[in-house]
């Protein structure tokens, strides 16, 4: 019944040179080449994910 919240991501910087596990994290928010945008569900773990690569991501 109740509508689903989203956010919507956009990969701003480049994950190269940085962190394994931050690059994992770009993959795993469905972001692959720069500019790239994703809608996923709004969520504390995608908050998170978010949190965790904030320098990489602009929330729009």
């Amino acid at each position: 019944m109740s509508e689903k919240k989203t956010v919507k991501i956009k990969l701003v910087r480049s994950p190269i040179g940085t962190r394994e596990s931050h690059r994992a994290t770009v993959v795993g928010l469905g972001l692959r080449k720069l500019n790239s945008e994703s809608v996923l569900e709004d969520t504390p773990a995608v908050r998170g994910m978010i949190n965790k690569i904030a320098y990489l991501v602009k929330v729009l």
